[in-house]
């Protein structure tokens, strides 16, 4: 077996034993020397500068420090960064591709979890759960068996906004239910999005003709406030929003005001701000389900983005290709 090359970990500390239990880290071991003892949060540490200098591969995560040209500096043999969490751009400079450097993200094991919670919410506000909660709620009193029209999955108009990794991957899920898929993204084309099997449409038009609206987009200055009233105007009544991508990408006070008047319904997993405030009204307004942040990886799904980097370091060993590559090309208009 080759020499493992130096290695180290770039990230929350705190995270380290999550995403990478002792079976996964015991795998990571197998291809790279990294100490789990010694994790840099902050480059200028002198224990971490020592180890740098002679480091070959970065394994960063949530939490990672800068990397810029004075880091790069400091690590001259650097060849690889396998991030260990989805988007890279938080602290990635450029200069990392200007000198060479792969760049490997576990962004599509982290786009599993989000695409899960976006189908469950799909098939649930396709029942309708949010009025139906808050009805039982109010009334204290079954409605009784019978017929409710107006609800129900199938043929059910579903708006994917933006074929990201997760949009795609919501996209692949929801192919085995009988719905109405449809997308819109300006940088996909007609015959990819038929490689996907969903027809492509404006993004109006989608508005106009879905019953429920799943946003996957990045938030850039083009896409602050994609949703704003005008578009909100546009969704049919009774349908439903779903943000698991960025707050900023909707006007929420636009939103707010449309849910004050029961015309909309919205799941919302990431607010601008986030957290939101206390006195937010979002908390209180019966057609709004607001969550945590929670739908990427939490709790026992985070070893599966240590495993991704273990199976990318494996991957480098050998001298094979990365399997998911940051492409530099696409990387200011990612997440």
């Amino acid at each position: 077996m080759p020499e493992r090359p130096q290695a180290l970990f770039a990230m929350t500390a705190a995270n380290l034993p999550l995403v990478f239990p002792p079976e996964v880290f015991a795998r990571l071991r197998e291809t790279v020397d990294i100490d789990p003892d010694l994790v840099a949060e902050d480059f200028a540490d002198p224990r971490v500068r020592k180890v740098l200098a002679r480091t070959e591969i970065l394994v960063t995560g949530w939490g990672c420090p800068r990397l810029d040209a004075v880091v790069l500096d400091a690590a001259p043999g650097l060849r690889a960064v396998l991030h260990s969490a989805g988007s890279v751009k938080g602290f990635a400079a450029p200069e990392v591709w200007r000198r060479g450097i792969v760049v490997s993200s576990a962004v599509d094991a982290n786009a599993l979890p989000v695409a899960e919670y976006t189908l469950a919410m799909i098939l649930l506000a396709g029942k309708d759960l949010l009025g139906a909660r808050e009805r039982l709620r109010t009334e204290r009193a079954h409605p009784g068996w019978g017929i409710l029209p107006g609800i129900g999955n199938h043929g059910r108009r579903v708006g994917v906004i933006g074929a990201s990794r997760i949009g795609r991957r919501v996209v692949e899920l929801l192919a085995p239910f009988d719905l109405c898929v449809s997308l819109t993204d300006p940088y996909v084309t007609e015959l990819r999005a038929a490689e996907l099997g969903v027809p492509l449409l404006p993004l109006d038009d989608l508005l106009h003709t879905s019953d429920i609206v799943t946003i996957h987009a990045p938030e850039t200055p083009e896409t602050h406030h994609l949703i704003g009233r005008r578009e909100l105007a546009l969704m049919p009544d009774g349908a439903t929003l779903i943000n698991t991508a960025r707050g900023g990408l909707v006007d929420q006070d636009a939103l707010v005001d449309e849910l004050r008047t029961g015309r909309l319904n919205a799941v919302l997993d990431v607010t601008d701000p986030e957290p939101l405030p206390a006195d937010s009204p979002l908390y209180d307004l019966p057609n709004a389900f607001v969550t945590p942040h929670l739908a990427g990886s939490q709790g026992n799904e985070l070893s599966r983005l240590g495993i991704t980097v273990a199976e990318e370091a494996a991957r480098l060993l050998t001298g094979g290709n990365l399997a998911h590559p940051v492409d530099p090309g696409a990387w200011e208009r990612e997440a």
